[in-house]
């Protein structure tokens, strides 16, 4: 088990203060692993250890990535000016992080759609809910960043810790899921960091209520919509009915059952003094970075 980062237990810090503490390591360093994948063997149309749900959960999550973290970049940058030298080092590496998560699932993408998919109205969708986002205050759209971000946190390290949810996948397929969960978890706690800077006039009652409000609005729209991107996917294949979204619920809340997994985190969220390095993740990157290094 990793041992919890020391924090102190005013992490939330007060107006009066005007000051906000992070317990982010102070010797993390965001590493830019500049790595293609799939760009020689293709993955199969059903790449996920020829299984048609697991495959379409995964390739509805990689559909709803280039343009999720396009809004991400542009929430992060619009806090960017004042905040301290070394976050700003931090929110630079994670720009660059996610232009190159980007262009790769753009190209797991590309693979899916060569494959059979039609990726379109999953595209389209994002697209227009996304359009809804522009007239909010840039630190509403910051908080829906903050909550995105746990959660893909929250699935890489289920994803690094779990060997179950790639077994018998395409190599090059699990290799990309698997540095793309490295650096979610590397990066966890950037928009939140920049998040309390923002906010560090604002109250403790004020800051909670936000985050709590947007982790509970982005849970029910994230679950909601991969969900029925994952049953459009799965009726291109001619898969519908109950028995399908049955065994979609048990992929997803039984085995692996990564929603129900990262419960126990998400609900972590909202408790008082909550941050994502709360618990050092640290080593389990390392170790899945050697063996990464090793393929």
């Amino acid at each position: 088990m990793n041992a919890p980062t020391r924090f102190p237990p005013d992490l939330e810090g007060s107006a009066a203060a005007g000051k906000v503490a992070s317990p982010t390591p102070a010797d993390l360093n965001l590493v830019v692993r500049d790595l293609r994948f799939g760009r020689e063997a293709r993955p199969r149309h059903w790449w996920l250890a020829d299984d048609p749900i697991g495959s379409a959960w995964f390739n509805a999550l990689s559909a709803c990535f280039p343009r999720g973290e396009a809004f991400f970049i542009e929430a992060v940058k619009a806090h960017r000016a004042g905040v301290p030298a070394q976050l700003d080092e931090d929110i630079r590496a994670f720009i660059t992080q996610e232009i190159n998560h980007t262009r790769e699932h753009v190209a797991f993408n590309r693979a899916a759609t060569d494959s059979g998919y039609d990726l379109t109205r999953v595209d389209r969708r994002l697209a227009e809910f996304l359009e809804m986002t522009k007239g909010r205050p840039a630190i509403v759209n910051l908080a829906a960043t903050m909550a995105l971000e746990h959660y893909t946190a929250m699935m890489a390290k289920e994803f690094l810790r779990n060997p179950q949810h790639f077994a018998g996948a395409d190599p090059e397929a699990a290799d990309l899921w698997r540095w793309h969960a490295i650096e979610e978890i590397e990066h966890k706690a950037v928009a939140y960091d920049i998040y309390l800077h923002a906010t560090r006039d604002w109250s403790r009652w004020q800051r909670w209520k936000l985050k709590s409000l947007m982790m509970l609005i982005v849970s029910q729209n994230f679950i909601a919509h991969r969900i029925g991107d994952t049953l459009d996917l799965l009726a291109q294949d001619g898969l519908r009915g109950w028995k399908v979204k049955a065994k979609l619920f048990a992929f997803l809340l039984w085995k692996p059952g990564v929603l129900r997994r990262i419960f126990p985190a998400w609900v972590a969220y909202f408790l008082p003094g909550f941050h994502p390095w709360n618990h050092d993740d640290r080593a389990l990157i390392e170790a899945a970075g050697r063996e990464l290094a090793t393929r």
